[in-house]
């Protein structure tokens, strides 16, 4: 609404109780139907976009995507801000993924998928994905998400396909796609190679099992031979070499000698590499080139030859002599006790250390020597580096951009290829005699030769090859060159939202591919959440039983107080802890607000939101709220800044509840109950609007309940007339601190007189007279009837000082004392036996807190900061009971 609407029309009611289950889908369906999260590349205002992480198409909602919806408090605080805002929505075919859950139906009907053969499999896989795929976007749509689903794109579909097969084949044509033999992440249950970011690092309690290689020519050798220790002894047939540092004395003038292998008939070189870390274990190491990734670096160094010995199903090969065919867990015992049988086996320790296993399967992965398609990145990735130190993109919080450059320094080659049908096929052909023929279009004959028998590459691209050119084929690019408005307007995208954890293995990549092929960065903004962890700050588990089902919170407590509960404590970069208090203490905040909106509109008198009265006519409190509400309004809008969610909750948070609802509406009623007309509509005038710019700078994160009580405020019918397009509030007046200095002596005052009432057990409908000595006598003077309301005071006198006597109580406070007449006002008996207990009570404590403290082995044994604490806790408790005598000394003399 505006400043000039109407304010004549009568306030709509408001239930007794909020119901977000009959308010949310309303709304959302409300604001779908009336277009509101669409835009235009021609709609006014300065470009805004973020492109959702698209979830796979298998997936379902976990607690981690709620922080999500961090991007929809940026995208609609944009749209209030006046940004032409998109935020556009999506889905990840997820080869691996999606190809697995249909291969276990498929399973369950006792087939394979080489039993329906690819065409046939693809079309079930297709089937699939229509009737089940897509749930977790309509579950955001639950969350409250206000995506552009008129945009919605999926990264397997025809107009990304073509883009997909344009990046590769401009990447070979460039020479930077190649087919090589190197070694790979392989996972032997999926038989598919692996990215990186599917392979998790497990935690694994081993066995370190070490041995003794013996000497070839054992004449003049030290020895029998030398020691190396590993964790996968089955590994040790494939061993090329024996590596040492080359200034470790130990081994000084061993280098270039050679160990014999025991099983096979070949010779091992030793040989001296500064890799190896001299301290671990006996200095000297196994190299196995074809079976680990540093083995493999230090074998192109050397020129080590490469011996695979395990195949892809996981079992050995003919290369591991009498152990071939044995899986490679029982060879890996086998091995074991051949060394034992030979007498070179030194010692089997128990070893924790990390384990790579498939994300898919658990399976643990195989480092593999294999033909595959690798993309060079140094080229891609040296001019994304230049992008960041040159301030193009920036890293929040800054302290992950260091991590996030160590990785564009460090990278490798990327293996592209999946050997999985469910993908975008790689657009190569090969001929009968191995030629290579890499086209956008089926090719009719071979490059090199000109043979029509032709056979497409079975392999499928890595799901992330395709999702790397998300910022820029959700905008209808194809192939270079392309200039649509959408890519004109959005592009580079105003904000890539994401947790940290997937910096490395998808956000550099989109930075890489953006700048090499648009020539600009995707993204101006990298901004990182943390993980979701349990109210403990313990990673949510299955096996720990404390994961948290975020529909289940959306059915119990609305989808608003789950947002909120993650909001509060989501600052850029941190893990946020979650737990189901946090998010019923977040739905009973979302009551307060309601029940608050709901009493102002029974006062309110059909007064709608618009201009404010002058200031000079305003009541110290009007003027004060309006002071707190500008510095909220300037605090909020400065962590929106750095997307610093759980600041910008914590202060709205703090004004809603303490300042507006605690101590305004009250002192307000001082005002709406009495008969002054016209300080009446001068108060509600102040009410109106200052409710409705709180709703407004709490939309973007709670947006249900925000929209629902803004609708009763203004009398907005919804559709177009909704409080997201709304715009954002502005300076409504100075931030006055003298007004502030001035009610703060008010809300000291009253809090101290609440303090004597519950420590005394004076109910609040018992009202009594104040005497007060206080250097702002003509404040307090001048705001009598407003104190006497608060505090519950049927009379306020001043005095110049206050004496203490017999009979009375003095409370003190920041800019004086006040003094309560006891007589009448308790029942001395009953408090005073109160106060005995209490004291009684606190001496005990005192005692046995003076008792740790005494014993020499607590002080010198504890940890510093529990000593501290409980010097602290002694001390206070010193200073309470001197409290309660002092209490029980002024009852007595009433006795």
């Amino acid at each position: 609404m505006t400043d000039d609407t109407a304010m004549t029309a009568a306030p709509a009611s408001l239930p007794t109780a909020y119901d977000p289950d009959g308010v949310e889908q309303r709304l959302y369906a409300d604001w779908e139907q009336s277009g509101l999260f669409h835009a235009e590349p021609d709609d006014p205002g300065e470009p805004f976009a973020i492109i959702l992480p698209p979830p796979n198409v298998t997936g379902a909602l976990h607690i981690g995507h709620g922080l999500m919806m961090t991007e929809d408090v940026m995208v609609r605080h944009a749209r209030m801000t006046g940004r032409n805002a998109v935020w556009v929505p999506g889905m990840d075919h997820a080869g691996i993924s999606t190809q697995t859950v249909v291969e276990k139906e498929l399973a369950e009907q006792g087939l394979t998928r080489h039993d329906l053969g690819r065409e046939a499999f693809l079309e079930r896989v297709w089937e699939w994905v229509d009737e089940y795929g897509g749930q977790i976007l309509n579950q955001l749509r639950r969350l409250g998400a206000s995506l552009d689903w008129e945009r919605e794109a999926f990264t397997f579909d025809e107009q990304r396909s073509r883009a997909v097969t344009e990046v590769f084949v401009t990447l070979h044509e460039q020479g930077l796609l190649y087919r090589g033999n190197r070694l790979i992440n392989w996972c032997p249950q999926c038989m598919t190679a692996l990215s990186d970011i599917e392979v998790n690092h497990v935690e694994t309690r081993g066995t370190l099992t070490s041995f003794v290689y013996p000497w070839a020519d054992p004449d003049g050798a030290p020895g029998a031979g030398i020691t190396v220790a590993t964790t996968r002894p089955e590994t040790m047939l494939g061993d090329t070499a024996i590596a040492v540092h080359p200034d470790d004395e130990r081994y000084a003038g061993m280098v270039g000698r050679a160990v014999r292998h025991p099983f096979l008939d070949r010779e091992i070189p030793v040989i001296a590499d500064d890799w190896v870390d001299p301290e671990f274990g006996s200095g000297a190491v196994k190299i196995t080139p074809a079976h680990d990734p540093n083995d493999y670096d230090m074998g192109q160094r050397h020129d080590l030859e490469s011996i695979s010995v395990i195949e892809p199903d996981g079992t050995l090969n003919d290369h591991a002599g009498s152990f071939a065919d044995l899986d490679r867990f029982d060879a890996r015992e086998a091995v074991v006790a051949a060394l034992d049988e030979a007498g070179l086996l030194v010692t089997r320790e128990d070893y924790t250390h990390q384990v790579g296993t498939c994300s898919r399967t658990g399976d643990v992965v195989e480092p593999l020597l294999s033909d595959q398609w690798f993309l060079e990145v140094r080229p891609l990735a040296d001019k994304a580096l230049a992008a960041v130190h040159a301030g193009d993109t920036r890293v929040l919080p800054p302290r992950l951009q260091t991590f996030f450059v160590d990785w564009l320094e460090n990278l490798h080659d990327w293996c592209v290829s999946r050997q999985i049908w469910w993908g975008h096929r790689i657009p190569a052909w090969y001929c009968p005699d191995g030629h290579v023929t890499v086209d956008r279009d089926t090719p009719t004959a071979c490059v090199d030769c000109g043979a029509t028998d032709l056979r497409q590459d079975d392999d499928v691209l890595d799901t992330w090859f395709s999702s790397q050119l998300w910022p820029f084929i959700v905008f209808g690019w194809e192939k270079p060159g392309d200039h649509t408005p959408e890519l004109e307007t959005w592009y580079p995208n105003s904000v890539m939202e994401t947790g940290y954890d997937i910096n490395t293995f998808w956000v550099s990549r989109m930075l890489q591919i953006g700048l090499w092929f648009l020539d600009e960065v995707p993204f101006t903004t990298i901004w990182n959440h943390g993980l979701v962890r349990d109210g403990n700050g313990k990673k949510m588990s299955k096996s720990f039983g404390n994961v948290i089902d975020p529909m289940e919170f959306i059915e119990s407590h609305g989808a608003d107080a789950l947002r909120l509960a993650l909001f509060q404590h989501c600052s850029p970069g941190t893990d946020v802890p979650l737990s189901p208090d946090w998010v019923e203490g977040a739905r009973r905040f979302l009551n307060k607000l309601f029940n608050a909106t709901r009493f102002a509109l029974q006062t309110l008198d059909g007064t709608r939101p618009g201009d404010l009265p002058p200031l000079d006519d305003l009541s110290l409190a009007d003027r004060w709220i309006l002071s707190r509400l500008e510095a909220t309004r300037a605090d909020v809008d400065r962590h929106y800044e750095t997307w610093d969610f759980a600041r910008m909750s914590a202060t709205l948070y703090h004004f809603t509840w303490d300042e507006l609802a605690d101590w305004y509406l009250e002192a307000a009623k001082v005002v709406l109950y009495g008969d002054d007309e016209d300080a009446k509509a001068r108060t509600r005038a102040v009410l109106a609007r200052v409710l409705e710019d709180v709703l407004t700078l709490w939309h973007p994160l709670i947006p249900f309940v925000t929209e629902e009580l803004w609708r009763h405020l203004t009398g907005a019918d919804g559709g177009r007339d909704s409080l997201m397009v709304q715009p954002w509030p502005t300076a409504r007046a100075e931030v006055d601190h003298d007004v502030i200095a001035d009610f703060d002596v008010i809300v000291d005052l009253v809090t101290e007189v609440r303090r004597f009432r519950s420590a005394n057990d004076v109910p609040p409908s018992r009202r009594f007279p104040l005497a007060v000595a206080s250097s702002r006598a003509d404040l307090l003077s001048d705001q009598a009837a407003l104190v006497q309301a608060l505090a519950g005071l049927d009379e306020l006198t001043f005095t110049e000082t206050i004496q203490e006597r017999a009979g009375t109580s003095t409370i003190v406070f920041g800019a004086g004392e006040a003094q309560v007449e006891l007589a009448g006002l308790i029942d001395v008996a009953a408090e005073t036996a109160r106060l005995t207990r209490e004291r009684d009570n606190a001496r005990d404590f005192l005692q046995r807190s003076r008792g740790k403290l005494a014993n020499t082995q607590f002080v010198e044994r504890a940890p510093e900061q529990v000593v501290t604490a409980e010097r602290e806790r002694a001390a206070e408790t010193e200073r309470a009971i001197a409290e309660l005598e002092r209490q029980m000394a002024a009852l007595a003399d009433l006795a």
